[in-house]
């Protein structure tokens, strides 16, 4: 009985290895490129936030402009993702990207934060993408290391 186990529980496991980095990649296409459409669709609940930040941050530029070009950069992060070799880009941007979606919660306490350590639900929106990042370390700790 227990080497029964022992088996399926290897089997799974060998199951999960193979699944887990195209799941990863989908899982950040989908998430990427879904509110990436959201924001050039002008259907994002997450505009205002985008606004605020660009207002208090950017300025000197158009917003719809700007919010066009961020929505596209959201989209090809995501479709980057899926592209095998293109990790290392893909990281980059995601890197970039996820700098950004912090700064909320310190330059718009009063959008994200309702009491100390208890975020509203932009700053929720912003904190899950410590999930984002750690997918993203799965994928960047399975790319092959440069060669001389």
């Amino acid at each position: 009985m227990y080497t029964w186990i022992q088996k399926c529980d290897a089997y799974i496991i060998r199951r999960l290895q193979k699944l887990e980095v195209p799941m990863a990649r989908a899982a950040i296409f989908i998430v990427y490129v879904w509110f990436g459409f959201l924001k050039l669709a002008g259907m994002s609940p997450a505009g205002p936030l985008v606004q605020a930040l660009f207002q208090k941050t950017i300025g000197g530029v158009s917003f719809p402009l700007f919010y066009v070009f961020f929505s596209l950069f959201e989209m090809v992060i995501g479709i980057v993702f899926l592209i095998r070799g293109l990790e290392r880009v893909a990281l980059f941007l995601l890197a970039l990207h996820l700098f950004t979606t912090v700064l909320p919660l310190i330059f718009l306490p009063a959008l994200t934060w309702q009491g100390f350590l208890v975020p509203t639900l932009e700053g929720q929106y912003i904190i899950k993408n410590i999930l984002i990042a750690a997918i993203a370390v799965i994928i960047g700790s399975r790319v092959v290391p440069i060669r001389p």
